[in-house]
């Protein structure tokens, strides 16, 4: 949080200052200014109410039958707003060099399909605060009280029957569930009562030969739904999903009622965050890159990208070592491995290339229409990469992320300006803070191309197994052991971490962590002195910035939808989840046998 918060403050002076300034017409810095400019200028917002989705309302009031619905559909998606299930381009699973089109599950409000259909106490009382949420909307938008109680619950009707045909969080981690290629005669014969040729074509995308219609129960219910859900209840989940998806971007009272259900209700929030950085978040969710320009001109110092060069050699060197040594593998996956290894790709500060945001056009008076437009500008971005090759010099994050990524399809590891930083990584300081730290972050990076479904990707970035059955069996069962140590950690009374839902990211600390540590012992190198800063040893400060980089407040709420949602276990559990099966960690701080920080035995968790 705090490296989020100074990375905001550079984000607000460069914004602040490109809305202050004469800028020529269509410079970035013009683009930044206005933006920034109508996010700020609430008077405008107020007196411009829901108007702006007012054309999209008519639209869907316009709806006359059930068979009117999918061109409704497709003019909607033209515009970048999809509401019902994702439609996107993505490098083909088993041709990483080329982007097909993929449709997944989508069309829920909550954030799992748990709050629609489970009788916890707390999502009965999440179902309820969202029939209000509905109500608040429909209300605010026009509709007397009965009308708007009857469309709340029309609307949960609507969504908890998309609920029961969708996968859950912990099946969709698996690659598979995204992808099912088919023919479009094939699709369209799985949803007679949706084209997907005239979907296509309504898109402006050439027909392919084959695209990805993943989870088939989901889209077998859609079209079940488009034949027998009364047009009037689509016509009111339609009109709900277009007012609340604007809700943040219209007049306060929208604002304020998409506040107090999704951030105050589901995640504990006690107060909206200042204007300033509301239209930041918005400005980083529209133009984020093309923002980024004007960012690391100012944030980011040459020297930090070749230090971070350095460090990740380092962290690569000692990942290999780590691959050829390893008792469990056999030699034949071995070679594997290390082809994988070998065409790793890291991405460091912001992309050497960047996009062309001449096409989108902002105003310096209208928020809603700016983001109206971003929306349509970069659904259309990524619609036309459909057919194409993969650009392999795009990034997925904008500089000014503080965050890093893994990229299957690509085998490539990126890591944005804005997490260059300390806690994570500091030009200056010794060697353990920056290993602890930004190198346990590279670790865990590369570490996501060998966890539990990384590894279903070869070398090329194709979805393929290259295990042999023996050693893919025992890997799993060493990533069984990790999910129950992390089904372990109670976070609340009588509610624990979900093992199998953070896997992913636990096998990548675990891995991360270790060969940060090791890579931190080549760096160091023979016969080296250790400085005691502070009184604390080399071993230790790693192992100290390696928990200072997880420090975190939840509220209860936040928890709770993390525990539920979150791919990442909670900061304070990857804090002490991998060190403890780590000897480093117990000889740095004199631990002994029985320790609550020390597993070992059967409970000792090794992997890479």
């Amino acid at each position: 949080p705090a490296l989020g918060e100074r990375s905001l403050q550079v984000q607000h002076e460069i914004a602040k200052a490109a809305a202050a300034g004469d800028f020529p017409e269509g410079s970035m810095e013009r683009k930044v200014g206005d933006f920034f400019k109508a996010g700020m200028d609430e008077a405008a917002i107020e007196a411009a109410g829901i108007t702006p989705i007012q054309p999209e309302l008519d639209r869907i009031a316009a709806i006359a039958s059930n068979a009117d619905i999918p061109a409704y559909l497709g003019q909607a998606y033209a515009e970048g707003n999809g509401m019902l299930f994702s439609f996107f381009a993505m490098a083909d699973y088993n041709d990483s060099n080329t982007n097909i089109a993929y449709a997944t599950q989508g069309g829920l409000s909550l954030p799992e399909k748990a709050y629609y259909l489970e009788d916890r106490e707390d999502y009965k009382a999440i179902r309820a605060a969202f029939l209000a949420h509905v109500e608040k909307l429909m209300t605010l938008a026009g509709a007397d009280a009965e009308t708007a109680k009857a469309q709340a619950q029309q609307v949960l009707d609507f969504e908890t029957r998309i609920a029961k045909a969708s996968l859950g969080r912990v099946e969709l981690r698996d690659p598979a569930t995204r992808y099912n290629p088919v023919s479009l005669a094939d699709a369209n014969a799985s949803t007679p009562n949706f084209d997907w040729t005239a979907f296509f074509a309504a898109l402006d995308v050439e027909a392919p030969a084959s695209f990805s219609l993943a989870m088939p129960t989901f889209f077998k219910e859609f079209d079940a739904m488009l034949a027998d859900v009364p047009v009037d209840q689509w016509k009111t989940w339609l009109r709900f999903r277009a007012i609340d998806s604007a809700a943040p971007y219209l007049s306060s009272a929208f604002e304020q009622a998409n506040f107090e259900f999704y951030r105050k209700t589901l995640a504990g929030q006690q107060e909206m965050q200042p204007r300033w950085k509301r239209v930041l978040g918005a400005l980083n969710g529209s133009m984020g890159e093309g923002f980024g320009q004007l960012y690391v001109a100012q944030a980011f110092p040459p020297e930090s990208k070749a230090k971070m060069e350095a460090l990740v050699g380092n962290l690569m060197a000692a990942l290999k070592v780590r691959l050829e040594n390893l008792e469990w593998m056999s030699e034949e996956t071995k070679v594997k491995a290390l082809e994988k290894w070998s065409t790793f790709t890291p991405k460091v500060g912001y992309p050497d290339k960047w996009r062309d945001w001449s096409g989108l056009q902002v105003r310096g008076d209208s928020y809603a229409a700016n983001l109206m437009a971003a929306s349509a500008f970069n659904y259309r971005y990524n619609l036309d990469k459909i057919g194409k090759p993969v650009d392999r010099s795009e990034w997925g994050m904008s500089p000014q992320t503080v965050n890093a990524y893994y990229r299957s399809t690509a085998n490539e590891i990126v890591f944005p300006a804005a997490i260059l930083q300390p806690p994570f990584f500091d030009v200056n300081a010794d060697d353990a803070l920056n290993y602890g730290g930004i190198g346990a972050v590279i670790g865990h990076e590369m570490l996501h191309g060998f966890d539990d479904q990384g590894s279903k990707f070869d070398a090329a970035g194709n979805m393929a197994n290259w295990w042999t059955d023996a050693d893919r069996a025992n890997f799993n069962a060493r990533t069984d052991k990790l999910a129950e140590q992390f089904s372990g950690y109670e976070a609340l009374p009588g509610m624990n971490v979900n093992g199998r839902l953070g896997l992913g990211e636990n096998i990548a600390d675990l891995g991360g962590v270790t060969v940060a540590y090791d890579a931190l012992k080549r760096a160091q190198g023979e016969g080296f002195t250790d400085p005691m800063v502070d009184g604390f040893s080399q071993d230790q400060r790693f192992f100290m910035n390696w928990a200072t980089v997880w420090r975190i407040a939840f509220t209860e709420a936040q928890l709770k939808q993390q525990l539920t949602v979150g791919p990442h276990s909670p900061g304070m559990f990857r804090a002490i989840g991998a060190p403890s099966n780590l000897p480093a960690f117990a000889d740095a701080f004199g631990c002994k046998e029985g320790d609550k920080m020390v597993r070992s035995g059967d409970d000792r968790v090794v992997i890479w």
